[in-house]
């Protein structure tokens, strides 16, 4: 939408919006809105990570898809994103017996990956967001709203401060206190479902020669059943390793390996390439917190024309799928487009949600299911089958029969449909190689007939 067009709809404060949080989704979401002629104010708790360096506290690097891709693209920050971005093709999984070996996303290098500094990719995002006019609020923490006067107090450096808002959104994260405020005018029907694991971030430094200690194009895998390891490579020419394993119970789990010298048995015992890898395995595996991972449900995301929640304020994840800023970068771009058409704030949150919120309970439900994959099923006989099967129907059925990572990563039709092929794609898989060992001995013939007969053809888009 223009400048014009919106000056001749909304006038005077109905034009301004305010953003609460300047993390990821909230610096996109400004760029947007202020592309779209939209008065923008982004008010973050946080010092300016461009002054005081990113604190994040959490990981420092994250997996970009299609998805991202494309919202990135509309903002115009592609191009200074994928400068400091890695690719990765695949997943590279270390068995604990047996050679190693990367199993591919998709069929080349134009269907893969890439694992993104956050902290650098907020900073491109602000400083975008800030030449197109948004106006930006560090060191502001959200502490009270009221919805009536509609006046936001936000504290800074010990002092409160009271801001006049038309309308709020949160891209506050998975703590978020507009959520928090919002529940207290109407209950939004919130619940977390806690998974039974937790993590804690190590790191693989460079190597003598500045360059990778292993292949740097890929998300290396060591999967051990219920418990793993993966590794994510920075344009540092670092890996950032995270062991994910249960927070109590049977060994190995966080309750049985506390000391860094626990953690030194552990992984000699059952990741013992890694340990030339990590040379500060035993300090920081004592200095680094245990993280926690959980799934945020809401049955309601906004506050008629007064408050709405994206991102992780809405539906945060666990990140099995690498899709939590995906699935928030997706909805900026469609938060942005509904007030480009809807007639009132109201009836732009109203459509946003109905949209967006079946999608986000099937990313988060993908999510989950991709753990299990990850940490048991990858180096499994029947799922490498499986998954060669997979590639010679997308082959054999182009555009009818597409790989369950490819609809999530390298599309942007609708999460919830990509689920529900998923779904009846893994049952196709599961009932063609039953009592197979190899892909000759598959009944070609019924399996064509069964994704002919119920596979419609899918537009790449939606």
């Amino acid at each position: 939408m223009t400048s014009e067009k919106l000056d001749s709809r909304l006038r005077g404060n109905d034009a301004h919006l305010t953003i609460v949080g300047g993390g990821l989704a909230g610096a996109l979401l400004a760029i947007l809105l202020a592309q779209r002629g939209w008065s923008v104010d982004v008010y973050e708790r946080r010092g300016d990570p461009r002054i005081t360096g990113y604190a994040g506290g959490r990981s420092i690097n994250l997996a970009l898809a299609e998805r991202g891709l494309h919202a990135l693209r509309q903002a115009g920050a592609d191009g200074a994103v994928l400068q400091q971005a890695v690719m990765m093709r695949g997943r590279f999984v270390h068995p604990l017996d047996g050679a190693p070996g990367l199993q591919r996303y998709g069929r080349d290098d134009s269907e893969v990956i890439w694992s993104i500094n956050r902290g650098e990719l907020n900073i491109v995002l602000l400083n975008i967001a800030e030449s197109h006019g948004a106006r930006l609020h560090f060191d502001h923490a959200l502490e009270q709203v009221d919805f009536d006067t509609r006046q936001a107090t936000f504290r800074r450096h010990g002092y409160a401060l009271a801001r006049p808002f038309h309308a709020l959104i949160g891209a506050d994260g998975a703590g978020s206190m507009l959520r928090a405020q919002m529940a207290k005018v109407q209950p939004l029907g919130e619940r977390t479902e806690w998974l039974d694991h937790g993590y804690k971030e190590l790191e693989i430094p460079p190597a003598a020669d500045g360059g990778f200690r292993i292949e740097p194009n890929a998300l290396h895998i060591w999967p051990r059943g219920h418990y793993m390891c993966i590794a994510l490579p920075n344009d540092e020419r670092t890996f950032t390793v995270t062991l994910f394993m249960p927070h109590r119970g049977a060994h190995p789990s966080f309750e049985t390996v506390q000391t860094g010298d626990e953690a030194l048995a552990l992984f000699g015992e059952q990741f013992p390439d890694t340990l030339p890898l990590i040379p500060a395995l035993r300090r920081d595996y004592e200095a680094n917190p245990v993280g926690n991972l959980a799934t945020l449900y809401l049955d309601r995301w906004h506050l008629d024309g007064r408050a709405v929640l994206l991102g992780d304020a809405a539906h945060a994840m666990v990140p099995f799928h690498g899709q939590g800023m995906n699935c928030a970068f997706e909805d900026c771009v469609a938060l942005a487009d509904h007030l480009d058409r809807a007639p009132t704030l109201g009836e732009a949150f109203s459509a946003f949600e109905a949209e967006r919120k079946p999608n986000a309970a099937a990313i988060q439900q993908m999510a989950l299911e991709n753990y299990i994959e990850m940490r048991d099923r990858v180096d499994d006989a029947d799922y490498l089958l499986q998954r060669e099967l997979e590639l010679a129907l997308q082959d054999r059925h182009p555009g009818r029969f597409i790989p369950h990572y490819a609809m999530v990563s390298f599309m942007r039709i609708p999460y919830a449909l990509a689920l529900q092929r998923s779904e009846l794609q893994r049952r196709m898989l599961a009932q063609a190689t039953a009592g197979c060992q190899r892909l000759d001995e598959v009944d070609f013939a019924a399996l064509d007939a069964w994704i002919l007969r119920e596979l419609p053809p899918l537009e790449a888009t939606a």
